[in-house]
């Protein structure tokens, strides 16, 4: 039997954070111009990776964080930095030119992690492991990871479908709202590492 409090406290903390609904426009601005075929692949991909690193920070977090005495502010001020990156690619256009790599890049980086598996689900994730005490309660954190996970895949690979009705007009206009949106993101990930730090005795 699983502790249903624990689940949904789980699943909507995540899902609030990760935004399944919200990566739709950014998903579409960094797989213009690609297949069908290698978007769903980069919807996967990206899922993979995501719940790869939030698994792994589940279980292995605090030590990981400890041994290379990186701190949560640190890890914050990184993943700004990498969304900064590529909203400025997202605002100029660049994200959307065709390379060798880019399938792999865009799966990896920026949607796996920081935009998925970002800071924030990170830290949110080491919190609940931390409730971890039993298999009741195991199970109800790894289903509602799982469930947040699957909701983020559907989203993605459904989004093949708006495409096919705004057109490539319509998602270079998303393209360039999801620069605006992701520059923002990037500055209070920023802004809330300067903060932490300098809240530091």
């Amino acid at each position: 039997m699983l502790d249903w409090q624990l689940f949904g406290e789980v699943a909507i903390t995540l899902a609030v954070i990760m935004d399944p609904p919200g990566t739709i426009p950014i998903f579409l601005a960094l797989t213009s111009g690609k297949t069908v075929g290698v978007r769903r692949r980069a919807a996967w991909q990206a899922v993979a990776v995501a719940f790869t690193v939030i698994v792994a920070f589940a279980i292995f977090g605090q030590s990981i964080l400890s041994y290379l005495h990186i701190s949560l502010p640190a890890l914050q001020g990184a993943g700004g930095l990498l969304l900064l990156l590529v909203a400025l690619e997202l605002l100029t256009g660049r994200a959307s030119e065709p390379s060798a790599t880019a399938d792999v890049n865009v799966a990896l980086v920026p949607l796996g992690t920081p935009l998925l598996a970002g800071p924030g689900a990170i830290v949110a994730t080491m919190v609940f492991s931390r409730q971890v005490d039993s298999v009741r309660t195991f199970a109800s954190v790894a289903l509602a990871i799982v469930a947040v996970h699957v909701m983020l895949w559907l989203s993605m690979r459904y989004s093949v479908l708006i495409i096919r009705l705004i057109k490539d007009s319509g998602v270079t206009l998303v393209t360039r709202i999801s620069g605006l949106l992701v520059s923002a993101i990037a500055v209070q990930l920023i802004a809330d590492a300067i903060r932490s730090f300098v809240a530091e005795p």
